[in-house]
C-alpha cells in the first residue's frame, strides 16, 4: 500500500512538523503529544487511509476485512457469509490496527533533560474523540461488499476484485473464475444456453415454461440490479411435494452471492425485527426457507418491504435509527404455499410438480447429486461463468427490453428488463403463469366466493352490513344460506355488523375477478348500502 507523506491528505501540525513520516522499517511513523495534538494527528491519519482498506459508511469509518474461520456451506440453506467483512472503527479495533500497520511515537524527556522517542498506545479517551465525527471526506464511500461481478449502471461489469469507485461495491476475489469478455463470442453464448438450459437447470419438474423463466429472471436478478436500479418482486418457489428441489433452487441464488436463510413467523414485530437484522449483512438473498405446509404469506410488513427502496427502523438494542438499501432479492421455499392481501399482486411463482409419490426417489439426472454439487466454489464458478456470459452477451447487443409483459406496479421495469434477457436468448413464457399465481391467492379466492354468494343471494339489491350479517344467522335446522362464505372472526363465529362493515369499506370498488364491490350512503338513513356487480352490469 502507498502511505501518504507531506502534502494532499498530510496536515501540518502546530509546530510545522509533519503528521507523519516513514520509520527505519517503511512503517509509518504518527507522532504525537498531549490529546489534543494526537486527536488532530489521528484523525489526519484515519482520514488520509493511513490504515489500509478504510472507508466510510453512513458517517462511520469502516475497515475490510478477511474473516477467518469462516466455514464453506454444507447444503444449499445454510446461511452463506461473505469471505470479507467491514468492521466499523471502534476504540480498540482502532488501537490495534494503529499498532498493526504504523509507530504511534511520543517524545519523553529523561532525567538528564534528553529527548527520547517512546511506541505508545493512544488512550481509549483520545480513540473515542477520534472516531466521534461524522465527516471523513478523505475516506471512499462504501456502499456494499458483494462476492459476484455485477453491471455498473453504464452496463459494464464490475469483475476485477477489490474496491470498484464507480460502484461504491468492493468485490472479493474469487480465484475459480476467470475474467468474462465485454462481448462474447457465439460459441460461447451458445455454450451458456446449452448450460443453464439443458444441464443446469433441465431435470427440475417446473409445472410449466413460465416457471423455468421465472426462475432464471430470478438467477440473475442479483447481478443485473445496478444496472436496471429496478424493485424486484418476492420470490415464491413453490412445491407440490416434499423432495422436489425447492431448497437447492433457492440455495442456487444465495450461494452465488451470499445468502441468510431466515425462519418464517406470523408475527409483523418478530418479521420486522429479522428484516432489519438481515438487512445490514452483505448477502444478496434472503431465503424464508421450507414454511409450514399450506402456509399463506400475507404480510403487510413484507408487502411494504418489497416496494421500498429504502428500509428504515430502529436498530435492535438501540434508539437509533437507521436507514438501509433494499437491494436484495426476498425468496420463500415450502410445498402448496399461497398467498393473501397485497402479496399477492408483488409475488412471482416458481412451481415445480414432480407429479410422483416419492420426488426424491427419481434419477437420471443430467447432474448428480445437484445439491452437493453446487456446493463445490468450482461448479459454482463454472454457473456463475454462464450465467454472466449471457448477460454481457444481452448488453452487448444493447440490453433490450421487452414492452409485452404484464403491468406489474413497482416491479413493471423490472419485468420489462427481465422479460428483454430472457427474450433475447430465446427463453419465453416469463409471467405466463401469473394468472395461476392468482389463484393461490387466498385472500383473493375467500372475497370472491363471498361476494358471489352474495350476487347469488341478492342480485343487484342494495343491503347494509347488519342485514347481511341478519341473513349469517341459518335458521335452526336449515341450510347455511352462504355456504360457508360468509366471512368469519378466528374462532369460526360470523362477524359482528360493525366488524364487518370496516372489512367492507376496505374492500370497496375493489376487483375479485368480475366481482366488484361498490358502496354509497342512503340519503334518508345516512347509512352505508353496498352492491355486487359483475363486469358486464351496464351499472
Amino acid at each position: 500500500m502507498h502511505y501518504p507523506h507531506d502534502g494532499g491528505n498530510a496536515m501540518a501540525s502546530t509546530n510545522s512538523q509533519r503528521l507523519w513520516s516513514v520509520g527505519p522499517g517503511g512503517r509509518p511513523r504518527l507522532r504525537t503529544g498531549a490529546a489534543p495534538e494526537t486527536i488532530r494527528v489521528l484523525t489526519a491519519a484515519v482520514d488520509g487511509r493511513i490504515i489500509p482498506d478504510t472507508y466510510v459508511s453512513e458517517g462511520a469509518p469502516v475497515v475490510v476485512e478477511q474473516v477467518s474461520g469462516a466455514a464453506d456451506p454444507t447444503a444449499g440453506d445454510d446461511d452463506v457469509a461473505l469471505p470479507v467483512a467491514a468492521s466499523v472503527l471502534k476504540p480498540a479495533l482502532l488501537a490495534n490496527l494503529l499498532a498493526t500497520h504504523t509507530d504511534v511515537i511520543q517524545s519523553k524527556v529523561n532525567e538528564k533533560g534528553d529527548t527520547y522517542d517512546v511506541e505508545v498506545s493512544p488512550p481509549a479517551s483520545v480513540l473515542s474523540a477520534v472516531l466521534a465525527g461524522r465527516s471523513w471526506p478523505g475516506l471512499p464511500v462504501l456502499r456494499r461488499i458483494i462476492s459476484t461481478p455485477v453491471l455498473r449502471p453504464d452496463g459494464t461489469l464490475l469483475q476485477t476484485p477489490g474496491y470498484d469507485p464507480a460502484t461504491g461495491f468492493y468485490l472479493t476475489a474469487n480465484g475459480h473464475l476467470d475474467p468474462i469478455p465485454d462481448r462474447p463470442s457465439p460459441d460461447q453464448v451458445e455454450a451458456g444456453r446449452e448450460f443453464l438450459l439443458e444441464r443446469f437447470l433441465r431435470d427440475f419438474p417446473w409445472r410449466s415454461a413460465a416457471d423455468r423463466a421465472n426462475y432464471l429472471a430470478l438467477l440473475v436478478t442479483p447481478l443485473i440490479r445496478p444496472f436496471t436500479n429496478a424493485l424486484s418482486p418476492f420470490g415464491m418457489i413453490e412445491a407440490s411435494m416434499p423432495g422436489s428441489g425447492k431448497t437447492i433452487l433457492a440455495g442456487c441464488v444465495g450461494l452465488l452471492v451470499g445468502q441468510r436463510v431466515l425462519t418464517w413467523t406470523d408475527s409483523e414485530e418478530e418479521l420486522r425485527k429479522s428484516i432489519t437484522t438481515v438487512l445490514s449483512d452483505s448477502v444478496g438473498v434472503v431465503v424464508f426457507d421450507n414454511l409450514t405446509e399450506g402456509e399463506m404469506v400475507n404480510s403487510a410488513v413484507l408487502a411494504r418491504l418489497v416496494t421500498e427502496r429504502t428500509w428504515s427502523d430502529r436498530r435492535l438494542g438501540t434508539n437509533v435509527s437507521s436507514n438501509f438499501t433494499n437491494d436484495r432479492l426476498w425468496l420463500a421455499t415450502g410445498n402448496n404455499l399461497r398467498t393473501g392481501g397485497d402479496m399477492a399482486s408483488r409475488t412471482v411463482w416458481v412451481r415445480l410438480d414432480p407429479n410422483c409419490p416419492r420426488p426424491e426417489a427419481r434419477t437420471g439426472f443430467t447432474i448428480p447429486n445437484l445439491d452437493s454439487w453446487i456446493l463445490d466454489p468450482v461448479n459454482r464458478a463454472t454457473v456463475l461463468r454462464h450465467v454472466l456470459t449471457l448477460v454481457l452477451d444481452w448488453t452487448a447487443n444493447g440490453a433490450p427490453t421487452a414492452s409485452n409483459v404484464p403491468q406489474m406496479r413497482q416491479f413493471t421495469r423490472w419485468a420489462q428488463y427481465l422479460g428483454g434477457f430472457l427474450a433475447h436468448h430465446g427463453v419465453g413464457d416469463f409471467l405466463g403463469n401469473a394468472d395461476a399465481g392468482r389463484g393461490l391467492d387466498e385472500d383473493h379466492a375467500e372475497w370472491y366466493a363471498f361476494l358471489a354468494t352474495w350476487r347469488d343471494l341478492y342480485g343487484g339489491e342494495p343491503v347494509t352490513a347488519q342485514q347481511l350479517r341478519s341473513d349469517a344467522e341459518p335458521e335452526y335446522g336449515a341450510p347455511d344460506r352462504w355456504k360457508g362464505t360468509f366471512p368469519t372472526t378466528a374462532a369460526g363465529k360470523p362477524l359482528t355488523p360493525k366488524s364487518l362493515g370496516k372489512r367492507l369499506a376496505g374492500q370497496k370498488d375493489r376487483w375479485r375477478g368480475d366481482l366488484v364491490l361498490r358502496s354509497e350512503v342512503d340519503p334518508h338513513t345516512k347509512m352505508k348500502l353496498y352492491t355486487v356487480e359483475r363486469g358486464t352490469d351496464s351499472s
